[in-house]
């Protein structure tokens, strides 16, 4: 099979090893050419993924024209921030037939858009019958390591998501099947924002009580928002909603519990991004999370004071104390009026 793997940071190159050792004929392309560089005379990502040996079967390229040429499958794996200009790039180079599977976790800033409908968008495509999304609670490091890992694939069309779940199985690293685009996207993009708030924490020195309330009570926003667009519930409490969440604003290796514990001791975030390799998505996601939080009229404080340290200089201590003043009322939250029937949303406005 010759499958394409658009991004070559430590996931989109985890992700292009994984298949390459399957047997599969690899092409990654990467937007930095000393990592190109690092991958065809040393067979290993240098710059994102040190010390791991990658299969001759795997090859590089900083030429989207060469890396999807004779794709026959397409595995995106971007940041969100650059998601539409690169596949509007990519668009003539593909055929509208060739299956994307989407591997970023982030919403579109203009427009609030997910990344399944900015692939529709970008590369022409009337509905997202022919895109799956891939989430889940998944470190880079850990699944070069074959650490027994657990994911989330969604699409529409069943067939397809089938096929995508037989190419990418291995002994390690399993997918299991969902039909709910909306919110296995929403689980995959939210939790990032959750996870600053729990580094955080860490940062401000509190302890494993604080950080419970803002993982139980980030899960039930996420939850919420979700709902309010049509997503099923259900999914935010699996692998892509409450396994992901737990992953990023607990794992060492995460990103963004990084950049919120750098935040809490009181680094500003420009200095912090700067000295950062890889993309924190978290901090692009969370306007776009605290916008939809005011599109759909749905009350999610912590984004709120998330939003409010990163953009309006909040000190993220009096921004605890805010939201413990609001800790209050019912746990269980109202029921939130639904946009669409669940995990329809996303694919039915693909459609339009």
């Amino acid at each position: 099979m010759n499958i394409a793997v658009i991004g070559g940071g430590s996931w989109g190159t985890a992700l292009a090893r994984l298949l390459a050792r399957k047997g599969h004929s690899v092409s990654l392309w990467v937007y930095e050419k000393e990592v190109v560089e690092s991958i065809r005379l040393r067979h290993e990502n240098a710059v994102y993924l040190p010390g791991v040996p990658l299969p001759k079967t795997l090859s590089a390229t900083s030429s989207l024209k060469e890396a999807l040429q004779n794709a026959k499958w397409v595995v995106f794996a971007v940041p969100s921030h650059v998601a539409r200009d690169v596949l509007i790039q990519m668009s003539p180079f593909l055929s509208p037939e060739t299956p994307i599977i989407s591997a970023t976790k982030g919403i579109e800033r203009k427009g609030l858009k997910f990344i399944s409908e900015v692939i529709c968008e970008a590369l022409r495509r009337k509905n997202t019958d022919r895109i799956a999304v891939l989430s889940g609670p998944s470190f880079a490091k850990e699944v070069v390591l074959e650490h027994p890992t657990a994911v989330v694939l969604a699409a529409s069309d069943t067939r397809l998501a089938a096929r995508i779940q037989n190419i990418f199985s291995t002994p390690f690293f399993r997918l299991f099947l969902s039909a709910d685009l909306i919110g296995v996207q929403l689980g995959g993009a939210l939790k990032n924002v959750i996870a600053l708030a729990a580094g955080g924490s860490d940062g401000l020195g509190f302890g494993y009580n604080t950080k419970a309330v803002l993982i139980t009570r980030g899960l039930s926003e996420m939850a919420r928002l979700g709902l309010a667009m049509g997503a099923d519930i259900n999914t935010f409490y699996g692998l892509s909603g409450m396994g992901d969440l737990f992953l990023t604003c607990s794992g060492t290796l995460s990103r963004n519990r990084r950049v919120g514990e750098e935040i809490g001791k009181g680094v500003p975030l420009p200095q912090i991004l700067k000295q950062m390799q890889m993309v924190a998505e978290g901090v692009h996601t969370t306007e776009s999370a605290y916008a939809l939080s005011q599109k759909y009229k749905v009350e999610m404080p912590i984004v709120r004071e998330i939003y409010r340290i990163l953009f309006e200089g909040k000190p993220p201590k009096q921004a605890v104390m805010d939201l413990m003043k609001i800790a209050r009322g019912g746990e269980i939250p109202l029921k939130v009026k639904r946009t669409s029937s669940p995990g329809k949303g996303a694919a039915a406005r693909g459609k339009k």
